[in-house]
């Protein structure tokens, strides 16, 4: 990884912001660095025009360690990035997107997850037997971030999930990867298979 993730941070941002996934100011993404410290979205920016102005630098406790702009606050799901990154130590960033895809399918949610086709995309997320049975771990979206961080934590120390990825109900997916580059193929990958399950649902395949 760069010593300064934030140039990959900003090009995967504006690519999603492009996409419709982090429209608004919706959505976080942060990259963590070699001495565990975490670049992460500021709160409020718009994720199509990010600067290097627009990210906090935090430590793992969600202490401000440096910002461009003393302005700046954290992300309001920082929370969550610091459980994905105290859960898997090889992760590196770690992406949060909104889409319209993401809050349909879970209307097709399965008690805490969300069955994924067996088709070929998985191989993106890490799945390469034939026929696979994977599913998504599926999250309450509580108005409390840390609640949803706390409920994450709780069931991944328990339940290693299958693939590097998350679904909050009605909210969006987060993903998190050992680079920015794969973090940013997860999304896509995960928002695909979001948009083959509701064009299956639609067309009456399942």
């Amino acid at each position: 990884m760069n010593p300064d993730p934030r140039p990959d941070l900003i090009t995967a941002a504006q690519q999603f912001y492009q996409l419709g996934w982090m429209v608004g100011t919706a959505g976080n993404i942060s990259a963590r660095l070699a001495d565990d410290t975490i670049w992460i979205t500021a709160s409020g920016k718009s994720k199509g025009k990010l600067t290097a102005a627009d990210f906090v630098r935090i430590n793992m406790q969600g202490e401000i360690i440096a910002t461009d702009n003393p302005q700046n606050r954290p992300s309001a799901e920082t929370s969550i990035h610091q459980a994905i990154y105290t859960l898997f130590p090889a992760a590196r960033a770690c992406y949060h997107v909104h889409s319209v895809e993401a809050n349909l399918v879970s209307h097709l949610v399965e008690g805490d997850s969300l069955p994924l086709p067996a088709i070929e995309m998985l191989k993106g997320l890490g799945v390469w037997e034939k026929n696979p049975r994977v599913a998504m771990p599926v999250f309450e979206n509580y108005l409390e971030v840390p609640k949803i961080a706390a409920a994450i934590k709780l069931r991944f120390q328990t339940t290693p999930p299958d693939i590097p990825a998350l679904l909050i109900l009605h909210h969006g997916v987060t993903v998190w990867a050992p680079s920015p580059e794969k973090a940013e193929h997860y999304v896509e990958v995960a928002e695909y298979l979001f948009r083959y399950l509701v064009a299956s649902h639609q067309a009456g395949l399942n």
